[in-house]
């Protein structure tokens, strides 16, 4: 049994009717919105946002069928920013395939996006639970800040430690914290439960983006994709950040400017070789060991906030899905 395996069984079956839910969600009758939902998916990740939802429901009193329709609105919710998201950002692949907008068009991106939104609307209003449409509408403000944010800070590529901290918990760490609020909320959790769900969840969520940043730093063929991706798209994240902080002035601002020169596509430069530069520059100052640490840190607290649960099934699959972000290869 692989550790994705282990994670979903306590929630099989009701993980399977999600699925199904989901699938009936992005159905369309009109031909080119039909075409891009088909192709959305044909594309799907890791779906661990929908995995935490249910788990949290498992861990409170059962998930119930508000339970499922509130996976399916976080999910979908989550796929509309990426949608929107890599319009912004003009990312030309989405998991290794064609974005929307380029597969389509930008207007097509935004459009199927909307549908995707309205369909979350909808859900939502069917649950019946004003603390669920209040977690999923402030995850939705918080994803757009964090955007926003993002972009303010890209302008100069360069941030702070903090800034770094600000973008990731409002772009990811808000949407793992939603979704483990949520599912308790589905299945009736108390205020205590609640709030340690959404700490977890918080924590999780930070893992979860460290881990993604320090993946960029890998073997490309181990990682089985390109890496340095984030550079190229004129980010600097937290392994970079560290070892700009301890580096010499000299090294540092031939750094910078081999990043600045990748981001923006310098048609003089070797990448390759600009890209070595750069990983072993960040290797020599442990700015990838820095990351671990912030990590770790982040996965004690998230373990501490399941202390508030009694030992289950569910709370061994939560630890195996906390183990398995900071573990996982790509």
């Amino acid at each position: 049994m692989t550790i994705e395996q282990e994670i979903l069984e306590p929630i099989e079956q009701p993980f399977r009717l999600f699925e199904r839910t989901f699938k009936e969600a992005l159905q369309s009758e009109q031909p080119l919105l039909k075409d891009v939902l088909q192709y959305l998916l044909s594309k799907r990740g890791k779906q661990l946002r929908p995995q935490l939802v249910l788990l949290a429901a498992q861990l409170c009193k059962g998930i119930t069928d508000k339970t499922i329709d509130t996976a399916v609105a976080l999910e979908l919710l989550h796929t509309s920013s990426l949608i929107h998201d890599d319009v912004v950002d003009s990312s030309p692949t989405r998991r290794g395939h064609e974005a929307i907008h380029i597969r389509w068009t930008n207007k097509v991106a935004i459009l199927v996006g909307d549908f995707i939104l309205a369909r979350v609307m909808q859900l939502i209003v069917q649950v019946r639970n004003a603390r669920i449409l209040n977690i999923v509408a402030g995850m939705a403000t918080s994803l757009s800040s964090g955007e926003l944010l993002q972009l303010h800070s890209n302008a100069t590529m360069w941030i702070s430690e903090e800034q770094y901290y600000r973008v990731i918990e409002q772009k990811t760490a808000c949407l793992f914290a939603a979704c483990m609020e949520a599912g308790g909320e589905s299945s009736g959790a108390t205020m205590h439960q609640s709030s340690a769900l959404r700490e977890f969840g918080q924590h999780l969520g930070m893992c979860f983006q460290i881990k993604d940043d320090i993946l960029d730093y890998s073997d490309s063929d181990e990682l089985g994709k390109p890496t340095m991706g984030d550079i190229r798209d004129g980010k600097a994240t937290l392994p970079l950040l560290i070892a700009l902080q301890r580096g010499s002035q000299e090294e540092c601002a031939h750094i910078r400017q081999l990043a600045e020169d990748l981001s923006h596509s310098a048609p003089h430069i070797d990448v390759f070789q600009a890209e070595q530069e750069i990983k072993a520059f960040v290797l020599r100052y442990d700015g990838v060991r820095y990351a671990y640490q912030q990590m770790q840190k982040h996965k004690e607290k998230a373990i501490e906030a399941l202390a508030a649960f009694h030992d289950s099934a569910a709370k061994k699959s939560m630890i195996l899905l906390l183990n398995y972000s900071i573990n996982r290869l790509k």
